[in-house]
């Protein structure tokens, strides 16, 4: 199953189909993966991890934000910053973009941070900006 979600994320960073498509193709292999995962004795009541990190801006009197993007999409780019060459890490660096930093994190740990992220703003005007694993 790895595999697959491996050629979606490829051919999404190659251009070939756009997120959108990623999207629905990483749900039903989502799909099939937790089908999977029954067949293999998991307990259905366990809670399901979250798949997708929702980013949303709401300005009265404005287009409202709604942003919907695989976790997956996400931990496959903190790989490939793991393949900048040196330089470019240390140029980024002194402008003040530390991927370094961000690497020292584990994957485990950094999933864990993501998926229990839950940030809520809201100001007097109105404005909210809400960013949510679901």
């Amino acid at each position: 199953m790895m595999e697959e979600r491996k050629k979606v994320l490829e051919m999404l960073a190659k251009g070939t189909i756009s997120v959108a498509d990623a999207e629905k193709l990483l749900e039903k292999i989502g799909e099939s993966s937790s089908g999977e995962a029954k067949a293999e004795g998991h307990s259905p009541s366990e809670p399901s991890k979250p798949r997708f990190m929702r980013i949303v801006v709401d300005e009265p009197g404005k287009n409202q934000v709604n942003i919907r993007m695989p976790l997956s999409f996400m931990r496959a780019g903190t790989r490939l910053l793991a393949m900048l060459p040196q330089k470019i890490g240390e140029k980024l660096a002194e402008h003040g973009v530390d991927f370094a930093a961000h690497g020292a994190m584990n994957e485990k740990a950094w999933a864990d941070t993501v998926e229990n992220m839950n940030i809520d703003i809201e100001q007097s005007n109105g404005e909210k900006v809400k960013i949510f694993c679901e």
